[in-house]
């Protein structure tokens, strides 16, 4: 072969490979549906309902109750396992029996919140393969502040501005509306022409998802829960998410490192069954993650069928307690300096055995110094679903 041969060889390849490549500022596309909710057997045949103009049928008042015990990321032992061994599911399905029976006999504000059946996958995120959530960038890193804690963390505490949206009764942000926590995981969604609409009984946010081909917002404009457009994808519903603020993490309740603006969010929403909506998100924030990741997990009814009232704001006393407590704490550190002791400023957390991620597996504790509202008072701790 010639010089000029293999030049041109070359050249080609080269150009072919480049053509591969994503755009500039464009990214992967999301992977498709992973379909947990059939516990690593066959499809079950399903004719999904339509609206009267003719769009699937998502429709109903659904619930993450059912996905207690599935850690957000899985144990680094279960390796590429997504789903539970025999022995294990059947450990699971023990468990949510007895937590049934628990429940019917309880007395007290958390006792309709519990999980009445069992999913045999062992971790929320389904990608990458091991279940676990991506490392967090240098760029990230720089970015951590005692206050991504919100409650949880020991401040400081200044201004309002200092704690999370959560704790500010303000959103739980897209991911954390949606991930079992120990109350108020309730999801309404219902449809329009032309739209989509999901309510979270948590803080009691509503989305728009617009599914008639109108363009994003200009990205000069920015919004907490950001800016979503929907299509469908035959019985799927895809939604991107765009536009994002700063302001809010990835976590159970907006706890924890916040995400960068740049962050974008593909969601899919499927009715696999009568009572199954399959619901996916991928994560794609390169400012923040050194690449994307997906959590998909099944939604069931929720008993009831309605939302309950969360009055966040209502009873919101941690902000003002917390900011209370913290201009006490000057003051006594100002009389104390008077007195000629110098001691070190005592930390917001003290004593506090739910401030570094206390309470049990899966966000089911409660810390004492959360946003009051909803079922009841009180948030649940980060648990093993929080970064």
């Amino acid at each position: 072969m010639t010089i000029r041969a293999l030049i041109s060889l070359g050249f080609a390849i080269t150009i072919a490979a480049v053509a591969s490549l994503p755009l500039s500022g464009q990214t992967a596309p999301a992977p498709p549906l992973v379909v947990t909710a059939y516990n690593a057997g066959p499809a079950t045949p399903y004719t999904m309902p339509r609206t009267p103009w003719g769009d699937p049928d998502l429709q109903g008042v659904w619930s993450s109750d059912d996905t207690s015990g599935i850690p957000m990321q899985r144990p680094a032992n279960l390796g590429n396992e997504l789903y539970q061994s025999d022995e294990q599911w059947a450990a699971r399905q023990k468990q949510t029996q007895q937590g049934i029976q628990n429940a019917l006999s309880a007395i007290g504000t958390f006792r309709g919140d519990y999980a009445r059946r069992s999913f045999r996958q062992t971790s929320l995120i389904v990608d990458p393969a091991d279940g676990r959530t991506p490392a967090f960038t240098p760029a990230a890193e720089k970015r951590r502040a005692p206050r991504d804690r919100g409650t949880f963390g020991d401040g400081p505490f200044n201004t309002p501005e200092d704690f999370t949206m959560y704790d500010r009764c303000i959103t739980r942000g897209i991911v954390g509306s949606v991930l079992r926590v120990v109350y108020g995981n309730g999801n309404r969604i219902t449809q329009a022409p032309g739209m989509v609409a999901i309510s979270y009984e948590m803080i009691h946010d509503t989305r728009v998802l617009y599914t008639d081909g109108r363009a994003h917002l200009s990205p000069s404009i920015r919004q907490l829960l950001g800016d979503s457009r929907a299509r469908w994808n035959g019985d799927e519903l895809v939604v991107e998410t765009t536009n994002l603020t700063d302001k809010t993490s990835i976590g159970l309740n907006g706890n924890g490192l916040r995400h960068s603006d740049q962050m974008k969010i593909t969601e899919r929403f499927k009715r696999v069954a009568a009572d199954i909506i399959q619901y996916q998100m991928t994560i794609d924030d390169p400012v923040t993650y050194a690449r994307p990741f997906t959590l998909s997990l099944p939604l069931t009814p929720l008993e009831g069928n309605i939302l309950l009232p969360y009055d966040c704001h209502e009873g919101n006393l941690a902000l003002m307690q917390s900011l209370s407590a913290e201009r006490a704490e000057d003051r006594a550190l100002e009389a104390d300096l008077k007195r000629g002791v110098v001691r070190p400023r005592r930390p917001v957390q003290d004593g506090n055995p739910q401030a570094n991620g206390g309470g049990r597996a899966g966000g089911a504790g409660a810390a004492p110094a959360a946003p009051a509202g909803g079922r009841a008072g009180g948030a649940p701790a980060e648990g093993d679903q929080e970064r």
